[in-house]
């Protein structure tokens, strides 16, 4: 038998996907700031790439709402204002509680135990002082009530909705020293589980909620018809 060889992984991503997620990426994380100009000369020289395939994904991130295209004027980050920051804190609220009733209908003790083990890794990581890390297994926390429902499309409109959550998250804890404190704010939500109780669990996600949309809003730099 011949020697064994070790290939590397092929990507099956298209440049466009490869030049999405890019992009995406620093969007969601607060590389990129809401109003921020996106020019494409520079970002296709950034990129190491030709236009056309960067067109194409900024085409998709207008589509999802992450950039706002405005012929002859150019592309920007969307910005949020006071208003879209409430519409997607309630809208937010709205989807985990669904999901939360469908988890007690099924199985909370399984959601629980699943859960825990997504905070343990997250309260690790916070004390490491990461706020990257915090955000992403926080977004693994959220992603999986939303997954633990079973409701496909509820997933799918999750999609759309989390992503400006993950953007309006990563730019609002980067301002907030006590990460520690964000991570504890999910324990009334593990608590409820636990105990196996449906209204508790319900009051629980939306009080978490309520309370990171309304420090969001509080200390959000608005867009200019939004400032008094």
């Amino acid at each position: 038998m011949s020697e064994s060889f070790q290939f590397n992984q092929i990507s099956t991503k298209s440049l466009r996907e490869r030049i999405l997620d890019a992009l995406r990426s620093a969007i969601l994380s607060g590389e990129l700031k809401p109003g921020q100009a996106l020019v494409e000369t520079d970002l296709a020289a950034q990129l190491g790439v030709s236009r056309a395939p960067l067109r194409e994904a900024i085409q998709i991130l207008n589509t999802e709402g992450l950039v706002t295209v405005v012929p002859y004027h150019g592309t920007t980050v969307t910005s949020l204002s006071k208003v879209d920051i409430e519409e997607l804190t309630s809208l937010r609220s709205v989807l985990e509680s669904f999901a939360i009733e469908r988890i007690f209908a099924d199985n909370p003790t399984t959601a629980a135990e699943a859960l825990q083990a997504i905070f343990d890794r997250m309260m690790a990581v916070a004390h490491e002082g990461s706020w990257r890390d915090v955000n992403r297994i926080d977004r693994e926390f959220h992603d999986k009530i939303i997954e633990l429902s079973g409701h496909r499309l509820l997933s799918s409109t999750w999609y759309a909705v989390n992503m400006r959550v993950q953007q309006v998250m990563s730019l609002h804890n980067l301002r907030n020293d006590n990460i520690v404190r964000v991570v504890e704010n999910h324990l009334p939500i593990l608590a409820a589980l636990q105990g196996n109780d449906c209204d508790q669990a319900l009051r629980a996600i939306q009080q978490h909620i309520a309370t990171t949309g309304e420090l969001i809003a509080g200390g959000w730099a608005y867009n200019t018809e939004d400032k008094p």
